[in-house]
């Protein structure tokens, strides 16, 4: 492979590390740019009101006539979720296996970006040729078809991304782990290793998806009545066990959701889901069936998997409502920080009386990798430099640990944070510099547009709540016209609260008619002088410290 030898490699994360989802790597090579995954990731708790996060790529749009392409190692919304965003200001080929780019298109549609020109389809035959690297890539196992490892390489060795993986001997469909490449990749040399770190503090191997198909199949043989079940919304080998189930058990499988069944839908069309004909059967036709006849196949969102289930059981859908004789089987784990609503609801589920089945296993298993695979996958690529990625930072530790144990030494393991850059230069690597890096929040339209003021003051509100002071003032004449009138939202019970208000309202027409009788009017002076009054006056009434916005109008 002929290519222009490279002076200086740069490494570093814009998301993923530190952290769940979100992922987004970049290789830079000399002044070329390369971008593996544009993820999001749900908001945390504090981020009140905001629908997804995304990463900061202020560096990628500073830089971007140097970005040559991104990369996507698979379709889940942690990988590809914010790209739809991040191409409204960037141009860049991108390129992914047919199932991804199918998944990058709809996202695309979703929020109205009109570049699918730029999405292209490869498979892990395919080389992309740069003047600095040639980039191939290797199938791996993971629970969503098409999903690829990445491989750089360069004048110096290659770097490669391993993507989600794991090692499954008995997987659904006909997509295994190149074991082959990996090794090749091993023995040809692999300057960088960067390595999923999801299931770094879980022992042993990730159970096989065919243990599943086996408990699902079980699962539906005993159910007398209906069955009803929930997975991810991309987990398209999940699907596939539900329809072959239900086609051994004689049910007819019932999608609900326009979401879900638009997923099922592109993969059909892929070739990616086998459905015998006359299989499915819309909501509207349920009444036509015996519960004893019917599969309910629900999906939630990335941040709440159970959301059907929220519908059904405040009997908000139309169509479906959770009964007593139901077998609901619970095939998905919680995101992280969604674990309390999600046991919630499963409990909310359990006192329907239906029978319940959930947990990690023997219904559903993760799609990555446990420490055996990951000790695997290290010795197969032999790398002379590691840097564990996609995970939270105990889980990145817990991986170095593992790289140690099978014969790296401590100096080539790097485990970085958002925006640390490993430079390598004349064959040694350091970490010296930073760029910028963090969240972009999304909420509704808005990309960008809520930041640490905002949040701030949400959290105030949350916490203490508002309180609205309306005055109007005669400047000419000084004096007060109407108000002051204090509205209250989320601070006291007004009608258990009416000496408090009164006494605060009597304070604060105190203050302004002292206010403009003796001095110059300032809006600016006097609105600070009835935040500070009701501050001190509430807080030794209550202690609580609500939001107060004084609101003057002049005639």
């Amino acid at each position: 492979m002929n290519m222009k030898k490279t002076e200086n490699i740069k490494i570093f994360a814009l998301g993923g590390v530190g952290e769940i989802g979100k992922n987004m790597y970049v290789v830079e090579l000399d002044d070329d740019i390369y971008v593996v995954d544009a993820g999001l990731m749900s908001p945390e708790n504090e981020m009140f009101g905001i629908d997804v996060v995304i990463p900061d790529v202020s560096y990628l749009l500073e830089n971007k006539h140097r970005v040559r392409a991104i990369f996507l190692t698979h379709g889940h919304d942690e990988n590809i979720g914010g790209l739809p965003f991040i191409l409204r200001k960037l141009d860049a080929p991108v390129y992914g296996t047919k199932f991804t780019i199918a998944l990058a298109k709809e996202k695309l549609s979703e929020v109205g970006v009109n570049k699918k020109q730029l999405l292209y389809v490869i498979d892990t035959d395919k080389t992309i040729r740069h003047e600095r690297t040639n980039v191939t890539f290797f199938s791996t196992s993971h629970s969503i078809p098409g999903s690829i490892g990445i491989a750089f390489h360069t004048s110096e060795g290659a770097i490669v991304h391993t993507g989600d993986f794991k090692f499954d001997q008995t997987p659904v469909g006909n997509q295994r782990a190149d074991i082959g490449k990996m090794a090749a990749l091993g023995e040809e040399g692999v300057l960088f290793l960067l390595s999923d770190s999801t299931n770094a503090e879980r022992p042993g191997y990730t159970a096989s998806e065919a243990s599943v198909a086996n408990e699902m199949m079980k699962s539906f043989r005993q159910a007398k009545q209906r069955v009803i079940v929930a997975t991810s919304l991309t987990h398209v080998y999940r699907i596939q066990q539900v329809i072959d189930a239900a086609v051994e058990t004689n049910r007819k499988v019932v999608v609900l959701g326009r979401t879900l069944q638009r997923m099922v839908d592109v993969a059909s069309d892929l070739d990616q889901l086998s459905v015998p004909e006359e299989l499915f059967v819309s909501p509207q036709e349920m009444s036509k069936y015996s519960d004893s006849e019917l599969i309910v196949l629900t999906a939630g969102t990335h941040q709440e998997p159970l959301l059907p289930f929220v519908r059904m059981l405040r009997q908000n859908d139309k169509f479906v409502g959770v009964k007593q004789t139901d077998t609901i089987i619970i095939s998905v784990v919680p995101a992280p920080r969604n674990e309390l609503p999600f046991s919630k609801i499963i409990d909310q589920l359990f006192r329907t009386g239906a029978k319940v089945i959930y947990g990690r296993q023997p219904v559903t298993v993760s799609g990555n990798g446990s420490q055996e695979e990951l000790k695997f996958m290290l010795n197969l690529m032999k790398p002379t430099y590691f840097i564990p990625i996609q995970g939270e930072y105990r889980m990145q530790m817990a991986h170095a640990k593992l790289a140690a144990e099978v014969g790296l030494s401590k100096d080539r393991i790097f485990i970085v944070d958002k925006g640390d850059v490993i430079d390598y230069k004349k064959g040694t690597p350091s970490v010296s510099t930073k760029v910028p890096s963090g969240n972009t929040l999304i909420d509704g339209l808005g990309v960008g547009d809520v930041g640490n003021i905002v949040l701030r003051d949400r959290r105030l509100l949350s916490q203490d709540g508002i309180l609205l002071v309306v005055v109007t003032i005669d400047k000419a004449n000084r004096k007060i016209v109407t108000g002051p009138e204090i509205i209250s939202r989320g601070f006291v019970y007004v009608r258990e609260s009416e000496q408090l208000l009164r006494e605060a309202t009597e304070r604060v027409e105190q203050l302004l008619i002292d206010s403009i009788r003796e001095r110059t009017i300032e809006w600016s002076s006097l609105k600070l002088g009835m935040r500070e009054s009701l501050n001190q006056f509430l807080y030794e009434k209550t202690k609580r410290r609500p939001m107060i916005l004084p609101i003057i109008m002049e005639i």
